[in-house]
């Protein structure tokens, strides 16, 4: 009763949405809060308004107006400050713009002009003082902001009565604060150019990379050759000249140098900043954080200023809502680590029944031998981390690196070897399509397709996302194995969505279903999620039917079928359940059967602690990973089952002399080629009674005309 329970349990509380939720992005989950303030201000009584044309549009121009500011404050926080100026700058810059217009008379293509550099010079103090002079970013603002704010009052005690008294009616002018394209303020439009230049600029050149890298550690970006005191004058000054954008809008829109303006705008704005998701440590950011937290602030002020709440209220609210970003912001960077282990990781029930026999003399069908011992090695010491083999029609072997590169051997001896193709991330599957392209899964990148000149291209990185998941589940994580249907199909494994790939024993540590199938149609390029909730999906083989494929989930240690077609489309069905070992990858045998990969052997204290979530939660925190309980990989073993799940033949390496741990397996010319992931060697095995002609892709498709 007390096991069922416990399964029961494990099974249907979601103790790890909080880990997801705290993990993921912030602006992942703002876009629904901003949701909840429209309606819930919008249903309030005292703001029947509130969603009216008129209403929208006046709350666009002020999120254009702060937004410019948001995003120099984005930036200046990204590459690792803060500036506590931009109020008295935005002032300053407003008073500039007013008094070249009303007061000299400027042309209106001078005064912004003329604005916009008053704004990057003032920032350029900042700039110099904390970028090449080094000081502190907190102190170094705060003072300008009371050297700024002090030139300000001067000034509007002098000028304030010549600028209030003039009217000028120019077009160009009235449409820079008031005008509006299609209905869209002129103010929103420009703030959209911007944000879609900032958005580039942070995430496709260089600049921005150097300034997410300073951001991040200067110390190492220095040493990377960055100009990094440099970069930060300049951000503090890109600040200052978007603070002034922000300005002239306003001025254009009000007309007015009053002397409570820019007053508290830094408290709006790094709220904002804060609210977003952008870290106060630098390093990490982006423009649509900035957008999305100065929306938020903007409903939450205009919703209390429209229910008539007094400024202090709004003045307390954001105050709060500042502390509470920054107490999250702060918590989470100093403990993220402890937090992802005490929350995030959350193990699983998970019960197998005792394993089928294995031992000599058990007579079972896993009945240990020593078939393997004088299996010959290809490339031993050359190699590192072939995790999966292929040949292709000219009977030459590629087998991946951990370093990032497709090595091939040449026949007959397979002594000579190249590089066919650098790809950067660790190849796992890998199959040829009827053209000789050879299709390869990357850890942590997708799938990839290499041609037979060895041009690397990218297939597909990413799927759709599930609409009930609240981790964003779009990016492949970790593309495992694959095959390609007659029809131009590529169903591939993704063991893991949570998780990256140097982090998969976690996932075996949750024994959760994480894992999915995704389908790559090749003739039209899109990507879709086939089945969902597999535990750790790994090798995949189409069937011979060419309705189905086989797929292996590892700490399942079960062996599934899927229909993709035909009249049982769908449909999932058990092919083989409670495995000796772990299964990894599938393969074509040349009589019509499969070979199957058992990656490593399954033991009592680790099916033990399968059934004791709460022991594994604590393994997780409080000992390292490398003495966490594993599967047993010192002993490799393949076997070869037909499509009713019986187990024909076995093959094992008892001393593990030559292949501790097997991964994959491919039969070519009576041959049978071996892989392992953690090993620096290709096995190659002679194969009793098998058909010295096959070729695995000639079978399937024929030879090449």
């Amino acid at each position: 009763m007390r096991e069922t329970l416990t399964r029961l349990r494990y099974r249907y509380w979601p103790d790890h949405l909080l880990g997801e939720i705290l993990s993921k992005r912030w602006t992942e989950t703002a876009i629904p809060v901003i949701l909840l303030l429209i309606i819930g201000f919008a249903l309030s009584r005292s703001l029947e308004h509130f969603l009216s044309p008129a209403s929208l549009a006046d709350t666009a121009r002020q999120a254009g107006e702060i937004g410019f500011i948001g995003l120099g404050m984005a930036l200046v926080v990204i590459v690792g400050g803060i500036d506590l100026s931009v109020g008295s700058i935005f002032a300053l810059t407003d008073f500039c713009a007013l008094y070249l217009l009303d007061v000299l008379n400027w042309p209106v293509p001078a005064v912004v002009v003329v604005t916009m550099i008053v704004g990057g010079l003032l920032g350029a103090v900042n700039g110099v003082l904390i970028g090449y002079l080094r000081l502190r970013a907190f102190i170094t603002t705060l003072i300008t902001l009371i050297i700024y704010r002090s030139a300000y009052d001067l000034l509007i005690q002098r000028y304030s009565n010549a600028i209030a008294s003039a009217f000028p009616d120019i077009p160009s002018w009235d449409f820079i604060g008031g005008g509006s394209v299609f209905g869209i303020p002129s103010v929103a439009l420009v703030y959209i150019v911007i944000a879609i230049f900032g958005h580039i600029f942070l995430t496709r050149l260089r600049p921005g990379w150097h300034i997410t890298a300073i951001g991040g550690s200067r110390r190492s970006a220095y040493n990377s050759g960055i100009p990094v005191r440099r970069t930060i004058a300049l951000c503090y000054v890109a600040s200052g000249v978007l603070t002034s954008i922000g300005a002239l809008f306003f001025a254009a829109r009000l007309g007015t140098v009053g002397g409570d303006i820019g007053v508290g705008l830094e408290v709006i704005v790094l709220t904002a900043t804060v609210l977003g998701g952008i870290t106060l440590g630098g390093g990490k950011g982006s423009v649509v954080k900035s957008m999305v937290g100065v929306l938020i602030v903007l409903l939450v002020t205009n919703g209390l200023t429209a229910m008539n709440a007094r400024g202090g209220v709004n003045r307390m609210a954001l105050a709060s809502i500042l502390l509470a970003a920054a107490m999250v912001d702060i918590r989470w960077q100093k403990n993220r680590t402890r937090i992802i282990s005490k929350v995030y990781v959350a193990p699983t029930y998970h019960a197998l029944p005792p394993p089928p026999p294995t031992e000599i003399g058990s007579g079972g069908p896993f009945e240990q031998n020593d078939k393997l011992r004088d299996v010959s090695l290809i490339g031993l010491g050359r190699i590192e981390a072939p995790e999966d083999v292929i040949l292709d029609r000219n009977d030459v072997l590629y087998a991946g690196s951990r370093h990032g590169d497709i090595i091939r051997f040449f026949p007959p001896d397979y002594e000579r070897m190249e590089v066919f193709a650098h790809i950067g991330g660790q190849p796992l599957g890998m199959a040829f399509d009827k053209q000789d392209n050879l299709y390869v899964c990357i850890g942590g990148m997708g799938l990839y397709r290499i041609t037979p000149d060895g041009t690397v291209e990218k297939a597909t990185d990413e799927t759709n996302r599930s609409l009930y998941s609240v981790n964003d589940d779009s990016r492949l994580r970790l593309a495992d194995d694959l095959d390609i249907t007659d029809d131009g199909l590529i169903f591939f494994s993704e063991a893991t969505v949570r998780y990256e790939m140097d982090e998969w024993p976690v996932d075996g540590l949750e024994a959760r279903g994480n894992g999915r199938i995704i389908c790559y149609d090749t003739k039209t390029g899109t990507t879709h999620t086939a089945l969902r909730g597999l535990k750790f999906p790994n090798g995949v083989a189409v069937a011979s039917d060419g309705q189905s494929i086989l797929f292996a989930e590892t700490f399942g240690c079960s062996i599934k079928r899927y229909w993709f077609a035909g009249p049982k489309k769908g449909d999932v069905e058990i092919v083989m359940d409670n495995l000796p070992g772990y299964p990894d990858n599938i393969n074509l045998a040349s009589d019509g059967n499969y070979w199957l990969a058992l990656v490593g052997m399954r033991s009592p204290s680790l099916d033990l602690a399968w059934k004791m979530p709460g022991f594994r939660r604590r393994m997780a925190k409080r000992v390292p990973v490398d003495e966490w309980l594993f599967p047993n990989i010192n002993t490799g073993c393949v076997v070869k089952f037909n499509e009713q799940g019986k187990i024909l033949e076995s093959f094992w390496d008892l001393k593990g002399l030559n292949h501790p741990m097997i991964t994959s397996m491919r039969e070519h010319r009576g041959y049978l080629y071996l892989g392992g992931i953690a090993n620096n060697r290709i096995g190659r095995f002679k194969l009793d009674n098998a058909d010295p002609d096959f070729v695995q892709y000639d079978k399937r498709w024929g030879k090449p005309s």
